[in-house]
Parts: structure tokens; C-alpha cells; sequence
């Protein structure tokens, strides 16, 4: 008898073991395949609502709290009936409980400000482009057009990336393109300009071990230039993003601060772009800025196209040697009453489903977008009213 107790004790923590890890692992893959889908289809919803003239409105989840109860149970049962054999009976069995609860906050105030209206900063730019994202992709859907100088850094005319303005908007989708081809021909230079800075001056004497360590650990070097105690100091600046179709690392330190000059007397949303004769795709020059979008902006956009304002096809300016991909739309939001089984992501929205089409350029550029909203993710813990559900 008890060689069958321990058999069913055995057995029970048997169960537990293996239904506990299964649960565990089944509930982390499901919470984050359902966090990562609720952001996507919220990035989906909110260009619905801009497409309807309402205005945007997200939520994230802040936390996720979940325990986990793991049971077992044994029993034993015997009947003994006057003249008759004793009946016995165990039973086993184990059990798994969850009780998540899940806290979730609204993006607003000083978080939707900073998040969603803000214009996007160059170093999300330079950091998208880096990770090897198509440029032409990057800009088209986060630029909103081109600031023109001359190069001098005067202003002389924008190009505006939206379909209103169609002249502008073709000669827009010939500049990206000219920039996507020599970026894929490794012409192309795209990356913070980094250039030394000095200061000269006389001192009474030598400066002193402590003022030179002080001024290393600060990133300065002290270097004497002459006679009668005269010394630089000079330390190494990494100053505004650029697009080039040159080193920037082979032109003079001089020419270097010149052109971080011209970069910083736009604002951090504007990347400045020097295309110059005499380098590969310089017989299509350009001289200026690309100003960067807000993300709320860019959902503008993309609502737009869907039937308001739709984007044009455009063919690529002759000087442009190849162009591989260059679909009319940035990305093809479409609205009709059902899905088709092959859509990418679909959401319901006032009695419409809006879904993105299951080609390489849509499914990339909804990616871009999604990690744009990631990228501008600040702390939330401390921001708004938290909603917190149990189940």
C-alpha cells in the first residue's frame, strides 16, 4: 500500500513540474506577442482618426504583474464492505492558476507633447539610417520637405514633401531617390560632423599637473604654440548630423567647423545635406536641410493618403543612374469593408477596416514607423493617471 502512495505522490509532483515551466513560458510569449500587437494596431488606429478629422489619442502599457499558482493534490479512498473485497481508489492531479494584472497609461500632457508633436530630432534620423534602413524610405516618411540654401547657408526656397503641392513634391521624391541611389553605391555619407575646437592664450608660466589633468578629464589637451608662455587648448567636438556625398573626415578642420556652423543655425529637427559637383551624383546638386517631422505629422500624412490628398507617381530625375524601389505610396494605407486574408495588420475603425497590404516596401516602412514611435518613448511611470485592470 504504501509503495502506491509514494507512486501517486511521485506522479502528482511529476505534473506540477511540467505544467508549471509550460505555463510560465506560454504566458510570457503571449503577454508580449499581445503588448507588440496592441502597439502596432494602435499605430494603425490613430491613423484611421486622422483620417476622420479626430484627434490622436495612445496608451502603453507601464507594467505587467503576474502570479502564478502552481497545485497538486493526492487523495485515497477505501471502502470495506462486509463480505466482499476492500475497494480502494487515489486520485492525482495538479493544477495551474493565473491572476495577472496589467497597468496601462494615456500618453498625455507633457508625455504626448514630447512623444507625439515634437518635431523628431537628427539622431533618430542618423541612428535609422546607421542600422541600415533605405534613406529614401527614412525621408520620405519622415521629412517634410527641403529647406534650399545657397552655399553660404542663405535660404532660397523650400520643397514641400506633400502631394498639395505637386511640383514640389515630385522634385522632393527625385532628390530621395538620387540620395537612395548613391547610398547603395557607397557614395554616401551620412553621420555627425566631428571637428577640434582651440583656444589660445598667454599664461604667466607652464600650467600646473592639476590644471592639465582637470583639463584632460574634460577632454582638453593644453599644447604650447610658441614662445613667451602662449598655449592652446583644444579639445574634440562632435557636432550636427550630415548628408554628404564626400568624407567629411577629408576636408579641413576649418572647412569642418564651417559646415557645423551652417548645421546648428537650424534647429535639431533639420539635417543638413550637401550634395557638391565633382563628387559621385554631383551633376544633381543640393545644398540645405531636410526639416524632420513630428510623429503626429507623419500619421497626418499617411491618413492623408489614404483618399484625401493621394500620392503621385513619380519618375526618377535622368541623373539618377538606378532605382530599385519607388512605389507611389510611402505607405499604403488602405480602407474597405473586409481585409484580405494576407493583410499585414488591420484595424476596425467607424465601420471600416483599414489594413496595410503584405508587400516588402509596406511591411518595412510600417516597421519604420514602429520603431519611430519606440524610439520616442520617455519615462512613463510617473506621467498621468495609471488604469490598472486585475483579472
Amino acid at each position: 500500500m504504501k509503495c502506491f502512495v509514494w507512486i501517486a505522490v511521485a506522479t502528482a509532483v511529476t505534473l506540477t513540474g511540467c505544467i508549471g515551466p509550460v505555463a510560465l513560458h506560454e504566458a510570457v510569449l503571449g503577454y508580449d506577442q499581445t503588448i507588440s500587437r496592441l502597439e502596432t494596431e494602435m499605430l494603425l488606429l490613430n491613423i484611421a482618426r486622422a483620417h476622420h478629422n479626430l484627434p490622436d489619442h495612445f496608451t502603453v502599457t507601464s507594467a505587467i504583474a503576474a502570479t502564478f499558482d502552481y497545485r497538486t493534490n493526492v487523495g485515497f479512498t477505501g471502502e470495506f464492505p462486509e463480505g466482499a473485497d476492500n475497494v480502494f481508489s487515489f486520485n492525482v492531479g495538479a493544477s495551474a492558476a493565473e491572476n495577472p494584472t496589467l497597468s496601462i497609461i494615456p500618453v498625455q500632457g507633457e508625455e504626448f507633447t514630447k512623444r507625439i508633436l515634437s518635431p523628431i530630432d537628427e539622431g533618430k534620423f542618423e541612428f535609422l539610417v546607421f542600422q541600415g534602413a533605405p534613406i529614401d524610405m527614412v525621408l520620405r516618411l519622415m521629412a517634410d520637405g527641403i529647406v534650399v540654401d545657397d552655399p553660404t547657408g542663405k535660404f532660397e526656397r523650400f520643397i514641400l514633401n506633400w502631394p498639395t503641392r505637386p511640383e514640389e513634391y515630385e522634385e522632393f521624391r527625385q532628390r530621395v531617390m538620387h540620395l537612395g541611389w548613391l547610398n547603395r553605391n557607397r557614395h554616401l555619407f551620412v553621420g555627425t560632423l566631428v571637428f577640434d575646437e582651440a583656444v589660445r592664450a598667454k599664461l604667466p608660466g607652464p600650467p600646473a599637473a592639476g590644471e592639465v589633468i582637470q583639463a584632460l578629464e574634460k577632454g582638453y589637451t593644453w599644447q604650447s604654440v610658441g614662445a613667451d608662455n602662449e598655449y592652446e587648448l583644444t579639445r574634440t567636438v562632435k557636432g550636427r548630423v550630415t548628408i554628404t556625398n564626400y568624407d567629411p573626415g577629408a576636408l579641413s578642420n576649418a572647412e569642418r567647423q564651417r559646415l557645423n556652423a551652417l548645421a546648428a543655425a537650424d534647429p535639431l529637427n533639420y539635417v543638413l545635406v550637401d550634395i557638391r559637383p565633382g563628387y559621385p551624383g554631383g551633376d544633381f546638386p543640393l545644398f540645405g536641410a531636410f526639416k524632420l517631422r513630428s510623429l503626429n505629422v507623419i500619421l497626418g500624412f499617411l491618413a492623408a493618403g489614404i483618399s484625401r490628398v493621394p500620392e503621385l507617381d513619380v519618375a526618377p530625375d535622368p541623373r539618377t543612374a538606378e532605382v530599385v524601389r519607388n512605389p507611389r505610396r510611402t505607405l499604403a494605407i488602405h480602407e474597405t469593408a473586409t481585409a484580405p486574408s494576407d493583410a499585414v495588420l488591420r484595424v476596425n475603425f467607424a465601420g471600416k477596416v483599414y489594413w496595410v497590404a503584405n508587400t516588402a516596401w509596406d511591411r518595412e516602412t510600417f516597421v519604420l514607423l514602429s520603431k519611430l514611435f519606440q524610439m520616442t518613448v520617455t519615462e512613463v511611470s510617473g506621467v498621468g493617471v495609471p488604469i490598472t485592470i486585475s483579472k
